[in-house]
């Protein structure tokens, strides 16, 4: 199996030994799945403050239970976020 992998490699990037190259793609799918999920945080936590912000006005009298539900979520959000990075920066 690793041979067919160093092969594979060694067609792809001719001038690059193979576990360079190996090396090379490892560290490139870290940096895409680090990327990924960064955005995906990103995407996340904007969602959450656009709702809580329309939330809020339109019921202003609930803007601490909202503020606080939104706190939580952003956090749990993040915290998922984090271990997507590391282990993205580990198997890299």
């Amino acid at each position: 199996m690793i041979e067919t992998i160093f092969g594979a490699l060694q067609a792809v990037t001719p001038g690059i030994e193979a576990e360079s190259a190996l090396r090379l793609y490892g560290t490139m799918g870290a940096t895409i799945g680090a990327g990924l999920a960064v955005i995906g945080a990103g995407l996340g936590i904007g969602r959450i403050g656009g709702s809580a912000t329309e939330s809020i006005a339109r019921q202003p009298d609930a803007a601490g239970s909202i503020q606080t539900a939104m706190i939580i979520t952003a956090a749990l959000i993040e915290g998922v976020c984090l271990f997507a990075l590391v282990i993205a920066l580990l198997k890299g």
